[in-house]
């Protein structure tokens, strides 16, 4: 199965968030190559929220780019298999830590959000990353920061997108 057919049925069987998430069917249907940054109208993106769920904690990225404090995440490669491997990859890259999970039963929320020209959209697809009890994390290139937040702090650095996202990870645990 190829990535595009992947989001497609990830996308299809999403059960949230139903108007934004045939948003992301349409442009897919528009647009064959909208998993990939080139796609200039808009492209999918897959996160992961790196979480503690036994100390109440997750690990933001404080991404040098946006200087903003996010979940780990980014870009479709030509070597992912699904949007699930994509977002572990990502949060693995990310973040340092081994032995990441994927949170089972798919995406907890998708983000539609600006981004600067010459492209104009980021559908990210989000998912919630299970950290092991002791994991160790490492600053990535694409970091100015790596640090872990109690559930309580993240309203408090982070914007609404990734506040969201940790609403619909503990729903979900």
């Amino acid at each position: 199965m190829s990535l595009y057919d992947d989001a497609v049925l990830v996308l299809k069987g999403y059960e949230d968030q139903e108007e934004l998430r045939q948003t992301y069917l349409d442009h897919l249907a528009v647009h064959p190559d909208g998993l990939w940054k080139s796609c200039e109208a808009g492209h999918i993106t897959a996160s992961g929220l790196v979480i503690d769920p036994s100390r109440g904690r997750v690990l933001l990225t404080l991404h040098k780019k946006l200087r903003m404090w996010l979940q780990m995440g980014g870009h479709c490669e030509a070597a992912d298999t699904s949007l699930a491997d994509a977002a572990l990859r990502e949060a693995t890259e990310e973040s340092g830590v081994t032995g990441l999970s994927l949170l089972p039963g798919g995406p907890v929320r998708l983000d539609r959000h600006p981004i600067p020209a010459p492209c104009h959209w980021h559908f990210d697809v989000q998912y919630a990353v299970l950290a092991p009890r002791d994991a160790e994390h490492a600053i990535s290139e694409e970091s100015l920061d790596l640090r872990w937040f109690a559930y309580d702090e993240v309203a408090e650095v982070a914007d609404e997108s990734v506040v969201r996202l940790l609403e619909a990870t503990r729903a979900r645990l």
